[in-house]
């Protein structure tokens, strides 16, 4: 049995779970059954309980990535309500499941040390991590540990699958800048905007997700006004929503301030400005966190005044209606009914761990070499719509994902939620040329904005009800 401390102590979260029975699902594979004298299979799973991510992070990337374990390896969890109480049992190929833990709070310095004690300590596969720049010091870890397999959790700066791609480490989810493909053109054709001012967090991940909307929004023939970066976890706002321009001298603003600090950055921008009007501001996937009741706290009313407010995804949908996206959804409310499976720390750690648990069985259980070549080339998803429920990868081992923009709505219930009004289909790292390998990453002043052509321009397609139309955005 095993069990995870809530917090990290002394600095270190202790390995737990020794898996040795197995009892099989029905979906976990027919004839499971563990190999006399095998050894067992040692993953680590990455993520943030501490730092500003943590209050959301936590107990979702660890369900999620251990749903996947209960519904196709024959594990069990000791608490459904509770991720972080661990998980009994399971095996894949023949060998028992053991899974051990690593604890970060959003820092590149602190993910590398708990990777060294993960990996220093047996771990065949690392699934994770959370955050931008901690993925950036995986990426470059994994590449002086070649015998490792690297999944990366739900982490999304650009860099790790593009500049630096060391072949061990996959990503089956999009990056930041992939996450946003399309807003800019939703809220320059539905909201009118010519001009935007950028705010988004002082590291890897806030510059790719800024990246994504800037690229988008100039791609279509808009034009950003400004571009500002308060340092991550920042506790005072006010003196960077100064350094905006005003709403008098802009159309809109585009927000990747992320985990607690959202909702602080939007109420420095109201005391500046006045109240947020929902026309002129959208926002990246912390933005949309905001919106529904997903346990971050409504600062003052904020939730009711961005109503009617478009926003970027996360590579899930909310809402939507297809046999992929339910099926997906019933395996996360079977197992641990209180996450929200469109969440995309619950998505994207289960999708990195359904993906090493394929590979493994394609491996026949076999690890390094063996298990990256076996990794399977496309991997099933809940919410990919235009691949029929497939991820694909490209050749630096990267998801080419559907993305799913949202909008907030007040629901029958009076509640303030999100939407999906739109998809954008197989949207691919390079943002078809935008960045590339040999190219500068995303940076406060990268991208440039440029006006140019992009795969789904003038393509979105709109989605009402759940439902996605043949319709496309005007």
């Amino acid at each position: 049995m095993s069990s995870l401390p809530g917090r990290r102590r002394a600095g270190r979260v202790a390995a737990i779970v020794l898996a040795l029975l197995v009892v099989p699902l029905s979906t976990a594979g027919a004839g499971a059954t563990l190999v006399a004298g095998a050894a067992p299979l040692l993953i680590a799973v990455l993520t943030d309980c501490r730092g500003p991510i943590a209050p959301d992070g936590w107990e979702s990337a660890i369900g999620g990535a251990q749903a996947a374990f209960y519904e196709y390896a024959g594990a069990r969890p000791v608490d459904r309500d509770k991720p972080s109480a661990g998980m009994t049992g399971g095996t894949v190929a023949g060998r028992s499941i053991e899974l051990r833990y690593g604890c970060g709070d959003a820092t590149a310095a602190t993910a590398l040390e708990e990777a060294r004690r993960l990996v220093g300590g047996g771990a065949d596969v690392l699934i994770g991590p959370l955050s931008g720049d901690e993925a950036v010091a995986i990426a470059r870890f994994a590449g002086s540990h070649p015998r490792q397999t690297f999944v990366i959790g739900t982490a999304a700066s650009q860099s790790p699958t593009l500049q630096l791609a060391p072949p061990n480490l996959f990503r089956y989810h999009g990056d930041g800048a992939q996450w946003n493909a399309g807003l800019g053109e939703l809220v320059y054709r539905k909201l009118g905007w010519r001009t935007a001012a950028v705010i988004a967090d002082d590291y890897s991940f806030g510059w790719t997700s800024a990246a994504g909307f800037i690229a988008d929004f100039c791609a279509v023939g808009g034009r950003i006004v400004s571009r500002v970066f308060p340092p991550l976890g920042a506790s005072d706002y006010s003196i960077y929503v100064r350094g905006l321009p005003p709403p008098s001298r802009v159309d809109g603003y585009f927000w990747a301030v992320g985990g607690t600090g959202t909702g602080p950055a939007l109420q420095a921008f109201e005391r500046a400005f006045g109240p947020v009007k929902p026309t002129e501001h959208t926002g990246n996937v912390f933005f949309a966190f905001l919106i529904p009741t997903t346990g971050i706290r409504d600062f003052p009313g904020l939730r009711s005044r961005l109503v009617g407010a478009y926003t970027g995804g996360i590579g899930t949908a909310p809402g939507l209606r297809t046999r992929q996206a339910r099926a997906y959804e019933d395996v996360i409310a079977r197992w641990h009914p209180h996450l929200p499976a469109a969440v995309g720390y619950v998505y994207n750690y289960f999708n990195a761990a359904w993906a090493t648990i394929r590979g493994l069985r394609a491996s026949g259980g076999g690890v390094g070499d063996a298990l990256r070549q076996a990794m399977p080339q496309s991997s099933r998803s809940g919410y990919e719509s235009s691949d029929g429920g497939l991820v694909r990868l490209d050749r630096n081992r990267q998801a080419i994902q559907d993305q799913h923009l949202l909008r907030a709505v007040r629901g029958a219930d009076g509640k303030v939620a999100l939407a999906v009004v739109a998809m954008v289909p197989n949207v691919d790292q390079s943002f078809a040329g935008v960045f590339s390998q040999k190219g500068p990453a995303p940076s406060r002043t990268q991208p440039p904005c440029t006006r140019r052509p992009l795969p789904w321009q003038g393509k979105l397609r709109e989605v009402r009800g759940g439902v996605i139309t043949p319709r496309v955005v005007r």
